[in-house]
């Protein structure tokens, strides 16, 4: 027990004469406990007109700081055991420093660690932000914990007060850098478990944000050293206090500032990892003022220029009905009614006074509820881009889409100078050296030759989780972006594009679409082998698609790809994927019949009669239009009419009840109609071609009635030409001529 003894408030009992008196918002706390030494007189530290605590060296600073940490503590507890499902166990093992940053006025906290929603429900809660939600008790807390429509077992910017979304690991600092080049001014701390540190993106990728802006040093990495992972012993448990700090010095940090709870021990707790809540009172006051002292430190450090981290060594699930790894979980034994629980809450239990005082606390402190204070409750403005200069190439003239794309990204960089495009080093490969020589690579070392300035727009890490990241996060806090890669690579990074894309469909504001261009397709790095041919990340799209708010786009010609990207950037709330290639083709569409197909979904590039019926050929993608006009020669040749049809959008040519769209924020409700559909695809057959993967054809298989088939990509292999590459894959125009006539028979 810390102090006294617990109370069981008897919800049977009248209300009009409760066991115990407490604020409205206690409703629901299951225990209350006795008041601990030294409360009389206490008044909230942070005044009425105050965002912090007047000194962090007050005399009861640290007293509050660790009133505030245990009621974290016990709102985890009864939260996640109400529902006997959740996470407390590593939240928890950091709620000083968590309590620190927020008494100390830092409320844009952000994490790694999915599982450490619990501990920011509490807070957002304690601080009134929740009833934004309708939650405004701690009965409703429990009862809207993992409930569809309430609080998510991992973070999500439904969540008011939320910044962003935690889920995967390896992504929650790409967020905390977005935010902090877009708002260089405030501090942006973010929770970083042990386990995760295994991670080889995490610390690669600071390492790079910071040699690429090395004055933006306003994120703070805060490192949950507690000595396990989800199931075992973290892989750095063996580590020395001197070994993690020689680890973060490596990586470019100056100031490593690293609190371990060992050092205050005063129970002879035995290995490395301790519980501060088994010390003694006087000892816990001791080791809070620390953690009090080191955080207020670690963040003037971080806003003043030195990168810094801040690390809490402290046993894995202190305070719970559990330690270590078993403490990660709750289990369905783990109920309200479980013994190690009831324990746990009657020796976290608070009395109603102190439960006030670190409510008032929370509330006043950053200047108010997260809900109305953190940077992505407010729509970041951004600068107009004016009309973009669109060039309308001639019909039958051979153009680099990509490129045309480019010079248009070059012009939004012009305009806005917050405008990032990401790219692990491939911009020329992929026929958009003209982004690199309008907005210049990131790099320290200034280079003409190679198009290199320290204040460029072109940010070019090797990793693609870390380009996709950086260009995910900043739409996700509300700026533009796009992210440049080889279609064979991207995949490397989908993960955090498609946790920003599936949170933007829940977030409360408008934030721009996240953009993406992909090129080099499997037709393009035929002579690469299989090495560079991952079609299948169309398919990745694909099952995105009916989330609602994912358009994979497949322009086919330099017209359409600009059209393609103009509509991209006025986009809200969506994950936009262009797909171009980087061979100049043939232009086969105007701006204006881009526009019409990127609205319908698809259009007609050539329809010719013949004598015995119509065959209609639908195509995703460029380069395989050679092989479908090639086919409808072969085909008239033998007296069929062929209808060749661009697929374009493939989204739009779902029917509304397939996708999610009625589900998102800013949903989008366009879908190609029953009759536009049949003046499209119906004929005597209908084949379906693409160069990568069939998913995105799926529509025509789900809206089709006559013989249809589709022709899709197989697998990779090193062909001297395309055409040997199309033959293997029985993509060639006579295999589409063969296919065409089994269907009519």
């Amino acid at each position: 027990m810390i102090w006294g003894s617990a109370v069981q408030c008897n919800p049977a009992m009248s209300m009009a004469t409760p066991p115990t008196v407490h604020p409205d918002f206690c409703t629901g706390i299951k225990y209350f406990g006795a008041l601990p030494p030294d409360f009389a007189g206490q008044a909230p530290l942070i005044s009425a007109v105050a965002t912090k605590l007047p000194d962090p060296r007050h005399p009861q600073a640290a007293y509050q700081t660790m009133l505030y940490a245990e009621a974290l503590r016990y709102l985890i507890l009864q939260m996640t055991a109400s529902k006997a499902s959740g996470h407390p166990g590593g939240f928890a093992s950091q709620a000083e420093v968590f309590g620190a940053l927020v008494m100390l006025g830092y409320k844009n906290i952000l994490t790694e660690v999915g599982h450490h929603a619990p501990g920011f429900y509490s807070a957002l809660f304690l601080d009134r932000s929740l009833e934004q939600m309708g939650i405004s008790t701690v009965e409703q807390l429990c009862q809207r914990f993992r409930e569809t429509h309430g609080l998510l077992g991992h973070l999500s910017g439904y969540i008011p007060g939320v910044l962003a979304p935690a889920g995967p690991l390896g992504q929650g600092q790409h967020f905390a850098l977005s935010a902090a080049r877009l708002h260089p001014q405030t501090l942006f701390p973010f929770t970083l478990g042990d386990g995760g540190l295994g991670e080889p993106y995490i610390l690669s990728a600071l390492n790079h944000f910071h040699t690429a802006f090395p004055e933006t040093t306003n994120f703070l990495p805060v490192l949950v050293w507690n000595g396990y992972s989800q199931e075992h012993h973290s892989m750095v448990s063996c580590q020395t206090n001197q070994g993690m700090t020689d680890l973060w010095h490596s990586q470019g940090f100056e100031e490593v500032f690293l609190i371990d709870a060992k050092d205050y021990d005063d129970q002879h707790q035995p290995g490395p990892y301790v519980d501060s809540t088994a010390f003694t009172w006087g000892q816990r006051l001791v080791f809070t003022q620390a953690v009090l002292e080191a955080t207020d430190h670690a963040a003037r450090a971080a806003l003043e220029g030195h990168l810094s981290v801040l690390i809490i060594k402290q046993l894995k699930g202190a305070g719970m009905h559990a330690r270590g790894s078993k403490s990660h979980n709750l289990y369905p034994q783990h109920s309200l009614d479980n013994p190690d629980v009831v324990a746990a809450l009657q020796t976290r239990a608070l009395a109603p006074e102190v439960w006030q005082l670190v409510r008032t606390n929370a509330e006043r402190a950053g200047g108010g509820p997260a809900s109305q204070t953190v940077v992505t409750e407010s729509i970041l403005p951004l600068p107009p881009l004016g009309n973009l200069p669109l060039q309308e190439f001639p019909s039958g003239e051979l153009q680099v889409s990509t490129t045309a794309i480019g010079k248009l990204v070059g012009h939004v960089g012009a305009q806005d100078h917050q405008y990032l495009v990401t790219n692990a080093d491939g911009n020329e490969a992929s026929g958009v050296a003209n982004i690199n020589q309008a907005l210049k690579i990131i790099h320290p070392t200034p280079d003409p030759l190679y198009h290199q300035d320290p204040h460029g727009q072109v940010y070019e890490p090797l990793s693609e989780d870390a380009c996709a990241g950086l260009a995910a996060g900043l739409a996700l806090m509300g700026a533009r972006s796009l992210w440049c890669s080889y279609e064979s690579f991207a995949i490397n990074g989908l993960p955090v594009w498609q946790t920003v894309t599936q949170a933007m469909a829940e977030l409360r504001r408008p934030t721009p679409a996240t953009v993406t261009l992909f090129t080099a397709g499997a037709l393009e790095q035929g002579r690469n082998g299989w090495t560079h041919q991952r079609p299948e990340i169309e398919a990745y799209f694909a099952a995105m698609i009916r989330n609602g708010n994912v358009f994979p786009l497949f322009p086919p010609d330099a017209n359409c790809a600009q059209v393609c990207y103009e509509w991209a950037l006025t986009a809200h709330n969506k994950g936009v994927v262009i797909t171009a290639s980087k061979t100049p083709l043939p232009v086969r569409t105007s701006l204006a019949q881009a526009r019409q197909a990127l609205e319908q979904g698809a259009l007609v590039l050539q329809e010719t009669p013949g004598p015995r019926g119509m065959v209609v050929l639908a195509a995703l993608g460029d380069m395989i239009l050679r092989s479908v006009f090639q086919a409808a020669s072969g085909l008239a040749d033998q007296g069929w009419g062929t209808r060749i049809v661009c697929v374009v959008s493939p989204r739009r040519l779902y029917r509304p009840q397939d996708v999610a769209w009625e589900t998102c924020a800013y949903g989008d409700g366009e879908f190609m109609g029953d009759q536009e559909f049949r003046d499209l695809f119906t004929g005597d057959a209908l084949v379906g071609v693409s160069g990568g993967a069939g998913a995105p054809l799926e529509p025509l298989l789900l809206r089709s009635r006559g013989p249809r088939d589709l022709v899709t990509w197989q697998r990779g292999e090193t062909t001297a030409t395309v055409a040997g590459l199309l033959g293997y894959n029985h993509l060639g125009a006579a295999d589409l001529c063969k296919l065409a006539l089994q269907l009519v028979g």
